[in-house]
């Protein structure tokens, strides 16, 4: 293993792969990456691998349009397939505030040069045929977005970054962090101490004990999080194409094609924080206990949204831990007053924003500037309020709005008063 390095990623899931692989490509090849499993190991490996422009901040969303045609790039670069699977995306609305929702949605995206439509129910169910249009009063096509191979995907970026320069190290653990009068690092492992100029946070599940190594309390914590596989479908048996990835915001609930079934997921209201002290050190490739009576009252929505769901089997149940921030939006950028210790944690959509988040650290680290305004992700923008306490309950709330309507001037009622 190296002893010396310009810059020590922590973390190989998605997003530490990406800035590895942005740092190399901007010119920073004396770069290494620490693993203490395996490639992909905590969250990356059971995602969905779902990616998407849609995002209520215009510069995050150019980000996951950024993320989403560079894998095209990494692809060539490292000769590695990301198993795209570019078959757009389908939100449905259900009420008139829905339907309201999805237009301001449409015009945002028509700004910043998005190829998105309004369209009919007849539509929507040529792109879908699962669903039950009586439960809908419109929908609105995009297309950019579909799924990737989440394994594939992670290793096109460190193949990619490796033909650069870069190095990784797998089954590499960092049991502490050390800064010299200069600022610069000593990373010790169970392999031995590199001294690195600049430390990048990208532990995921782990970011919180990472960060305690530097003595800061970063405002993320982990979710428990579902999705199920059916069994083969006949309603999609002899499609040419697979049907599109489709958002129903009533039901709170997503859903894409798995080979011949479906994957179905849910943000249900009162999830569980998984870990909300500690993340187990000897977690890695493991997922949670299936929790189907508590979810079930969910899972019947869309199965009567979408009613071939319900006449066939369950194949498999996923339920793995995803880390958020209290506002559900990603850590990015350097810690303030910790000087050369950078963070990129708290991505809870990896495969829409790693390679855009990649980009903008890259860049920061590399020209003292990330290139754009990312205060919506900007480490910073949490102070001394943002406790254990704070992150505890602001987290649960967040991940129960993933698919709600949001209203301007909107008080929500975790945390207060601060």
């Amino acid at each position: 293993m190296k002893t010396s390095a310009r810059a020590v990623v922590i973390g190989g899931g998605v997003v530490g792969a990406s800035v590895l692989y942005h740092l190399a490509r901007i010119g920073w090849t004396d770069v290494l990456l620490l693993e203490k499993s395996e490639l992909t190991s905590g969250s990356t490996w059971h995602a969905a691998g779902g990616m998407h422009t849609f995002n209520g901040e215009a510069n995050i969303s150019r980000l996951q349009k950024y993320t989403i045609d560079l894998y095209r790039e990494i692809e060539a670069a490292s000769g590695q397939s990301c198993g795209l699977h570019p078959n757009g995306g389908l939100m449905l609305a259900a009420t008139a505030g829905e339907l309201d929702s999805l237009k301001l949605i449409c015009s945002r995206a028509r700004y910043l040069g998005m190829e998105t439509e309004m369209i009919s129910l007849e539509q929507a169910r040529s792109l879908n045929p699962l669903i039950d249009t009586s439960h809908f009063i419109g929908a609105l096509w995009r297309a950019d977005g579909g799924h990737c191979d989440p394994s594939g995907t992670t290793h096109a970026y460190v193949k990619a970054a490796r033909a650069l320069g870069a190095s990784v190290e797998r089954f590499t653990r960092v049991l502490s962090l050390g800064q010299r009068r200069d600022g610069t690092w000593d990373v010790v492992t169970d392999k031995g101490t590199v001294h690195a100029e600049h430390v990048v946070n990208c532990a995921g599940l782990w970011a919180r004990e990472v960060g305690h190594m530097v003595g800061i309390e970063l405002p993320v914590l982990a979710m428990e999080h579902h999705y199920l596989l059916t069994e083969d479908i006949p309603e999609l048996a002899g499609r040419e194409k697979e049907i599109v990835n489709t958002t129903d915001y009533a039901g709170e609930i997503y859903l894409r094609q798995e080979r011949s079934g479906v994957l179905i997921g849910t943000y249900e209201p009162h999830g569980i924080v998984w870990s909300p002290v500690r993340t187990p050190d000897d977690f890695s490739m493991q997922l949670l206990p299936e929790d189907f009576e508590r979810l079930a009252p969910y899972f019947e929505v869309g199965f009567r949204h979408f009613p071939a769901l319900g006449r066939v089997g369950i194949r498999k149940a996923v339920n793995g831990p995803f880390t958020f921030a209290p506002d559900g939006n990603p850590l990015v950028g350097p810690v303030r007053g910790v000087r050369n210790f950078w963070v990129a944690c708290a991505v809870m959509a990896g495969f829409s924003q790693g390679g855009g988040i990649g980009l903008v650290l890259s860049r920061w680290m590399a020209e003292g500037d990330p290139g754009q305004d990312i205060i919506s992700m900007d480490l910073a923008r949490f102070g001394a309020f943002a406790t254990p306490k704070y992150t505890s309950l602001k987290v649960p709330e967040n991940y129960s709005r993933r698919f709600r309507l949001a209203y301007p001037n909107e008080e929500l009622p975790a945390a207060r008063p601060v």
